[in-house]
């Protein structure tokens, strides 16, 4: 009998499908619960799984995916087994929790899920119910501790860094991206705060990889790594990265770091954001050669820097009409996006459908956006704390009104394919329609419309 088969009659579970029922049924229940005191008792049960692990730690307002997407593929271009743990998923759950590019098959969730889920009912009645993502986090960890054994795991945060629950490793590196306005009901109402938060994965003596632009988050973030006694490395001082040349799907540039230069590194991902989360790459690929001895030949860091990429990030979904697709959902998030459509794409009419959750900041979101559009379709995504598109509408209004705009169509569509095919019929040859906001819409989207293309060409 293989093990999958004990695994099915020894837990609780029979099917992956049930496990994964499990797993997410606690997202309305435990919803965000700041706090490492159940992962460490959960660590403590499972004998510490993530002390055999390598781990790079990557923390963010935006950019952390496209980063971890970089890392996993030159990591693995060069030899090693790399673990990759994001969130959230686009289409299936197993999306989560990979082993080089490879989502966990069904059979390895199961098991790992059927073995963990008595220890979860034990820390529950301690401690309280741990949430979709602890649980998510503790699977990750032992799959990877115990099934797959890569040689290195890229390791994403689920929301700010110092009580999320990925904070409970000690990694080879740590990573900031950027910092911005998002989850500030959770992390803070200033950026200094929340900086503050992001910065609380430093550990003791571990070097720091960073991005982060304004002067009082440089501050937040020097001044924690300084405590911790770990080495800063920051875009624009000990690291930077000069454009060549930009055109849709490929975009070369120089970067100039500590250690040494890489003169001609290219991308295939859009928008000039994608420069800096590269660069941001390249930094963190540095470091692991200098502290850890990582060995990167430079054709296999440029050819896996090309090949990199990530779903739902201006991820181009269907020529006819083109669509493209991108997660952004907050302020900085829009701002990349208005940027990267004003200067990579050549269109007659931008037609932007958009659907958000309650908890963002929709007028900052707007604010960048509402310029460069023709017609604005607001629509629901599927998903609990989704914002109403009727609410999105007036505010979208409103700030035309403000600016004088009143060309713009706007379209209150709740039901998502509804709009998105209201999208596609309006979007002619020269134009270009795109769907943004949360990702639990561009996961839906995404999928559906690779479900109709399968079924157009038969498969």
């Amino acid at each position: 009998m293989s093990e999958a088969q004990l695994s099915v009659n020894e837990g609780p579970f029979r099917t992956a499908r049930e496990a994964i029922d499990w797993v997410v049924r606690f997202i309305p229940l435990a919803g965000i619960k700041p706090g490492l005191e159940r992962m460490e008792r959960l660590m403590e049960l499972l004998d510490h799984p993530h002390r055999r692990l390598k781990f790079i730690h990557v923390a963010g307002t935006n950019g952390k995916g496209s980063v971890c997407a970089y890392l996993t593929e030159v990591i693995r271009t060069c030899g090693y087994d790399v673990g990759t743990f994001t969130s959230p998923y686009i289409e299936s759950y197993n999306e989560r929790i990979r082993l080089n590019g490879v989502n966990i098959p069904d059979e390895d969730l199961l098991k790992v899920i059927n073995k963990i889920k008595p220890l979860v009912d034990q820390v529950a009645e301690e401690f309280g119910q741990p949430s979709m993502f602890e649980i998510s986090t503790v699977v990750a960890i032992e799959y990877f501790a115990r099934t797959a054994y890569p040689d290195f795991v890229v390791w994403e945060t689920g929301l700010g860094g110092r009580l999320d629950s990925t904070n409970i490793v000690t990694p080879l590196v740590s990573v900031i991206t950027n910092i911005g306005h998002d989850h500030m009901d959770f992390l803070g109402d200033t950026l200094e705060k929340i900086a503050a938060e992001k910065a609380a994965i430093i550990k003791a003596g571990v070097p720091v990889v960073s991005a982060v632009e304004q002067p009082e988050v440089v501050r937040v973030v020097e001044e924690a790594a300084k405590a911790k006694n770990s080495t800063l490395y920051l875009l624009g001082r000990e690291f930077r990265y000069e454009t060549i040349s930009s055109k849709e799907n490929e975009q070369t540039f120089r970067f100039t770091g500590t250690f040494r230069d890489i003169p001609d590194a290219a991308i295939s991902m859009n928008g000039p954001h994608q420069l800096k989360n590269a660069a941001v790459a390249l930094m963190t690929l540095e470091v692991l050669r200098q502290y850890y001895a990582l060995i990167v030949e430079d054709e296999d860091l440029l050819r896996a820097m090309k090949a990199a990429h990530w779903p739902g990030r201006l991820e181009l979904v269907s020529q006819g009409p083109r669509i493209l697709i991108d997660g952004a959902h907050n302020p900085e998030g829009a701002e990349s996006l208005a940027a990267a459509l004003k200067g990579t794409y050549s269109y007659n009419r931008l037609h932007f459908m958009m659907g958000m959750l309650t908890n963002k900041n929709h007028t900052g979101y707007l604010r960048h956006i509402l310029p460069i559009v023709d017609t604005l379709i607001l629509t629901e995504p599927n998903w609990l704390k989704k914002a109403a598109a009727e609410d999105l509408a007036g505010l979208a209004k409103s700030l035309l009104a403000e600016c004088g705009r009143h060309d713009v169509e706007v379209i209150v569509e709740p039901d998502w394919k509804t709009g998105l095919e209201r999208l596609k019929r309006m979007t002619a040859q020269d134009d270009l329609a795109v769907v943004s906001g949360t990702l639990y819409l561009i996961g839906d989207v995404r999928s559906w419309i690779k479900h109709q293309s399968d079924s157009e060409k038969g498969w």
